[in-house]
């Protein structure tokens, strides 16, 4: 497929079938995650993976009720690497690079899912305290995305688009 064709036929889904997903799947997915830019190439991103329903169903609750979340077969934590990040680029590392590396492995691994068939949700609603006592995450890595996969149970209508271009100034 066209990677534009890919850009535009994505779809956030919310409803997933019970079909298990591949391991090899998981596996690209995180392939493309790792291939994504990043801040002086420091990688200041992590992933969790999570296939245990009991932890994913706590997942959905934290992240405000978002019961889809607990269908998916797997979903994927991703986190910010302020820690890392911030030992080179202090204060600008910690607030804003790592959390670009994070986003743009999330976006790559949006492509990705949807290329395998797939299909996904960006999350960004949840209470990040629970998500770091839920996944034991360390201090100094946060949680910026929660990403349920598996198969789409139904495909979403293409919402409208917009574009606004400011040239030269505000």
């Amino acid at each position: 497929m066209d990677i534009l064709d890919l850009i535009k036929n994505r779809r956030s889904i919310r409803h997933f079938s019970s079909r298990d997903v591949e391991n090899y799947k998981v596996d690209k997915i995180l392939e493309a995650a790792k291939w994504a830019p990043s801040a002086g190439n420091l990688q200041a991103r992590d992933f969790i993976l999570v296939k245990d329903s009991k932890t994913r169903d706590k997942i959905a609750r934290a992240a405000l009720n978002q019961g889809f979340i607990s269908e998916a077969p797997v979903v994927f934590v991703v986190c910010a690497n302020r820690r890392r990040s911030g030992e080179r680029y202090g204060f600008r590392g910690e607030s804003l690079y790592c959390i670009q590396d994070a986003s743009a492995s999330v976006q790559n691994m949006l492509l990705m899912i949807h290329s395998l068939e797939l299909g996904s949700c960006w999350v960004g609603a949840f209470d990040e305290e629970e998500i770091r006592e839920i996944l034991d995450i360390p201090t100094g890595v946060s949680p910026i995305a929660i990403i349920p996969i598996g198969y789409p149970a139904e495909i979403p209508m293409t919402p409208p688009r917009r574009i606004e271009l400011h040239e030269d100034r505000w």
